[in-house]
């Protein structure tokens, strides 16, 4: 970043954080020191860019969630969705996977069949939304939006596809559960792009090139934060840039969080931390995937 000081329309600028998934690196930006969330998601995972050999895979094995909404969104390579409910879905780039946990459910997310038969480069996003109190114990359910259904915004030098919400006009074809948006974005050099001005929260997360606001300028890896409801535009650097814009509502409180369950009760957490460790598949709150039920992710022995 560069330019001093910072643009009045900018509160925060993230730097992601390493973390790791299925053995490979990610680049986590929420939640962080600064912000739990931007509207209602909380948690953001950018995996990848990364290239997967002849026989290597991502296998994240089943693993719960409860309180919270999976979107995974791919820019390359294709993953394998299987939860709890039977769902089983090829997730490949520009399709919107989202998977509302509610009450509880289990998936998990797989580089394997064709995918092991030669060089895959994988690269995408994991976000995570929180979900209203009226709906955290709400039925699990799964929706799936092929790159086809997802609406496509044009203008001079800019193309946006809606991912998630309203944005610009354009409805994604996926159910939301609270006010939200989110979208990818490719800008030519030195296109000029306004952010939703109906959205409470809204930031840039940059993929590649770099955006300039003002006399700021963000490389790719920062996820940028603005102020409500300011009219502004981000510009494409030299070399063009590729976004994520995400935002919405702000929820009616934070929320608490202990690896992979969110909700506004710690007790439901408790709760949820003691149905995993007892592993009764048939008769507790959690089930494995049918099809994919020989493991799974063990609960962490860590601190709540």
């Amino acid at each position: 970043m560069c330019g001093n000081p910072m643009s009045d329309a900018v509160e925060t600028v993230i730097v992601p954080r390493a973390g790791d998934i299925g053995g490979f690196e990610v680049q986590r930006a929420l939640p962080s020191k600064q912000r739990q969330m931007v509207g209602p998601f909380i948690f953001f995972d950018e995996m990848g860019p990364m290239e997967y050999l002849n026989g290597q895979s991502l296998d994240v094995l089943p693993h719960p969630h409860i309180g919270l909404a999976t979107v995974t969104y791919l820019m390359s390579g294709r993953l394998h969705h299987r939860d709890s409910l039977g769902s089983k879905q090829w997730i490949r780039p520009g399709d919107v996977n989202l998977m509302i946990a509610g009450q509880g459910i289990t998936h998990s997310e797989r580089t394997d069949g064709v995918t092991l038969s030669g060089p895959d480069a994988l690269h995408g996003v994991q976000s995570w939304v929180a979900l209203p109190e009226d709906l955290e114990d709400s039925t699990p359910s799964f929706h799936h939006a092929g790159v086809a259904e997802s609406p496509l915004v044009t203008d001079t030098g800019t193309q946006v596809r809606v991912i998630l919400g309203d944005v610009y006009g354009a409805q994604a074809g996926v159910p939301t559960t609270s006010e939200m948006f989110y979208a990818e974005a490719f800008l030519e050099a030195g296109a000029l792009l306004p952010l939703p001005d109906n959205q409470e929260d809204r930031a840039v997360y940059v993929l590649c090139g770099s955006i300039e606001v003002g006399q700021d300028r963000f490389d790719a890896g920062r996820l940028v934060v603005f102020h409500p409801k300011d009219a502004l535009s981000v510009r494409a650097g030299a070399a063009g840039a590729r976004l994520l814009l995400l935002g919405g509502a702000t929820m009616n409180g934070p929320r608490h969080i202990w690896w992979n369950f969110v909700s506004s009760s710690r007790e439901k957490i408790q709760e949820a931390k003691a149905q995993w460790r007892a592993t009764d598949w048939e008769n507790g709150l959690f089930h494995l995937p049918p099809d994919d039920n020989d493991a799974f992710v063990p609960l962490p022995v860590r601190r709540a």
